[in-house]
């Protein structure tokens, strides 16, 4: 390696933890919000965390495809602050906070069909009735959660993420509390079960997208970026927007989506096997949540390089990235492999003698070693697709991940469990499968590499 090329590879690695730390700790603060609230409610009742996982993953669905949408304002703004046209920040954020109002008027409609949602899905009645709860609250108040990521972008698609981290870290601080409280029902609080772990996360939704707002809309930020005064609708950056943000968070929902039918299917084996997986991926969400800071991170990053035309920058962030996180998930496994006993007490429910908990711990434990099985190939899934977003090659991300969602995971998954009887093992080795199969065509499509030539600016 000549003396350039080490530089260059020094200069990677620096802007990766520079760009993506920040957003990572962010994430992680959602980790440890979602994290806390699944030990919460396992600790209230074994029906609170049975409904819990498919109410927040369905919830996760309809709200992500949004989120996704508006966030990739992010992508426009990289692309913006790498080739130096600072006052189109300000236009391209604020198509992002206009299509954040329509989605919320969306997910409000959506929340009144939760009843016929759950019926249709056919868990046990008293679950249903929890899911319902927990899904129509956090469809009311995600808009705000919408309108905070649009925000955010001002800062993530700049490459400036500390300050998002710091709002980030306050909500966490905020919520972890709030969610005890309000489903226990201590202090001033009335017990409220899931109905609370609902409304302390739309609280800190709340309280992150105020303070970002405020931190956003300043006369400095308005005298570089124009924020304030190029609040009026762009008919052709809002069209850019749909045009590539609705592909990108096509391609996440319909992951998403894979993954609640895979929960929806083990629901319908029994109670314990939908607890065990609802602990599975709650521990998993500790890989998971992190792994979109780098992936957010990395296409910054690749949006930025490709705005500057130095698409040989944008490959060093990648494999960089690459890099890091695999030996953050390493770790992972190794704990899922070797220590998954004290992880899998977190989640006993008070109302669990041992002999029943043992049960549930027996099949944990088997089941986080296919977790461990697949945490690296999501990881080198993520980051790929996080490339190819950055450029935006988005509609060879939809097209692929549709066809693999639904031939990779959702049709062998039904003809095993619905016509051959199979179980919960059958169920996560289909996982497994199906993210080897994400993983390879994504790195494949990176490893060709026709995105180096794409925009999505003018």
């Amino acid at each position: 390696m000549s003396q350039s090329d080490a530089a260059n590879t020094t200069n990677s690695y620096r802007d990766v933890w520079r760009v993506s730390l920040p957003l990572v700790i962010s994430m992680t603060t959602t980790v440890v919000m979602t994290f806390t609230d699944r030990v919460f409610l396992a600790n209230y009742s074994i029906d609170a965390i049975a409904a819990a996982l498919p109410a927040g993953i369905a919830a996760f669905v309809f709200l992500s495809f949004f989120a996704d949408t508006a966030g990739y304002s992010n992508v426009i703004i990289a692309q913006y602050a790498g080739a130096g046209a600072l006052q189109r920040v300000g236009k391209a954020m604020w198509q992002g906070i206009y299509f954040s109002m329509i989605a919320w008027l969306i997910l409000v409609g959506l929340s009144l069909g939760a009843g016929p949602l759950f019926q249709l899905v056919g868990h046990a009645a008293e679950v249903q009735q929890l899911e319902v709860i927990y899904f129509r609250v956090l469809c009311l108040g995600s808009g705000i959660h919408i309108v905070g990521m649009s925000l955010s972008s001002f800062y993530t698609g700049r490459g400036a993420t500390r300050p998002v981290m710091i709002i980030y870290i306050i909500g966490m601080l905020l919520n972890v509390p709030l969610d005890y409280a309000l489903i226990n029902g201590v202090w001033i609080f009335p017990e409220l079960g899931i109905l609370g772990a609902g409304l302390a996360t739309v609280f800190s939704w709340t309280v992150v997208t105020a303070l970002l707002a405020v931190i956003v809309f300043t006369r400095e930020n308005d005298r570089v970026f124009k924020i304030l005064k190029n609040y009026h609708f762009n008919s052709d950056l809002f069209r850019r927007l749909l045009r590539f943000g609705v592909p990108s968070a096509l391609q996440f929902s319909l992951d998403v989506f894979a993954f609640l039918f895979f929960v929806i299917m083990v629901g319908r084996i029994g109670k314990m096997e939908l607890v065990v997986t609802n602990i599975a991926i709650s521990l998993d969400s500790v890989s998971f949540r992190p792994l979109m800071g780098f992936a957010l991170g990395t296409s910054t990053l690749v949006g930025q390089a490709l705005g500057r035309n130095r698409p040989d920058q944008a490959v060093d962030a990648a494999k960089a990235t690459m890099v890091i996180a695999g030996g953050y998930i390493s770790v992972l496994v190794l704990l899922y492999l070797f220590v998954p006993q004290p992880l899998l007490e977190l989640f006993r429910p008070r109302d669990f003698s041992p002999e029943e908990f043992a049960v549930i711990k027996g099949m944990g434990v088997e089941v986080l070693r296919f977790v461990a099985a697949y945490l690296l190939l999501d990881g080198l899934y993520m980051i790929s697709t996080a490339v190819l977003k950055g450029a935006g090659d988005t509609r060879f991300i939809m097209g692929s991940i549709a066809v693999i969602s639904m031939f990779g995971l959702v049709l062998p998954l039904y003809i095993g469990m619905a016509v051959f009887g199979l179980g919960l093992y059958f169920a996560w080795g289909c996982l497994v499968v199906f993210l080897c199969q994400l993983a390879a065509v994504t790195f494949w499509r990176f490893s060709q590499g026709k995105w180096k030539t794409m925009r999505v600016i003018e």
